[in-house]
């Protein structure tokens, strides 16, 4: 559902259900076919949800988006971090072809994340487990402290991944609920209409009050 069709749904009973609950003849005309005041109130009670589920669903994915941001930010910093180590590893560890392999360096750096987290935690446990691996890396100025410094990046990668996940999920629950609650009140507002042109087929200007247009 498009949010500004929504939004115009929403505005359109709102006026309806408003302009009927506060003018006394319309209200006198819908109650004797069975839209008193009560009922009247049962379609408001149906709008109100739907707008506070409405605005929730906006808030949903406001949320889900600063999600992804930082999901995008944290794993471009780590992925720079990452690539620039393993040029270095590749040529520190050139002549050990079994470290290459135990550090996942050969071929191509996965395009996914999930393929690409588990290539850059696969390089550094393995890293920073291996004494001879550490000792060639040292060579060019790889340290251990840079390997923690540069898993970290991967493991804040991987936690905002979880969060996003998270709201991702919660953006899409926030949109079924939200269109449950339209489906409710578009039926309302669907009998209501029909049933106000008919208990005002003579007084177009109250239909026009209530937003609803006389056919031609």
């Amino acid at each position: 559902m498009a949010s500004s069709s929504i939004d115009a749904r929403l505005l359109a009973a709102q006026v309806a259900i408003d302009n009927a609950l506060s003018d006394a003849e319309i209200k006198g005309y819908l109650a004797n076919f069975g839209y008193d005041e009560s009922r009247l109130n049962e379609g408001k009670a149906l709008y109100e949800t739907a707008l506070q589920l409405h605005q929730k669903q906006k808030a949903e994915y406001g949320d889900q988006v600063s999600a992804t941001q930082e999901l995008n930010d944290k794993w471009q910093a780590a992925g720079k971090e990452y690539m620039k180590l393993v040029k270095l590893a590749r040529i520190a560890l050139k002549s050990h072809p079994g470290s290459l392999l135990k550090l996942n360096l050969n071929g191509e750096r996965k395009k996914t994340l999930s393929g690409w987290l588990s290539q850059a935690k696969q390089f550094y446990i393995n890293a920073l487990g291996d004494s001879e691996v550490l000792t060639a890396l040292a060579e060019y100025g790889i340290t251990p402290e840079k390997l923690q410094a540069g898993q970290q990046l991967v493991l804040d990668t991987e936690t905002a991944n979880a969060a996003q996940e998270k709201e991702k999920g919660d953006a899409q629950q926030a949109t079924l609920e939200r269109d449950a609650a339209m489906d409710l009140l578009d039926d309302w507002k669907s009998d209501f209409t029909a049933v106000a042109r008919i208990a005002l087929e003579d007084k177009p200007q109250l239909l026009e009050k209530l937003g609803i247009l006389e056919r031609s």
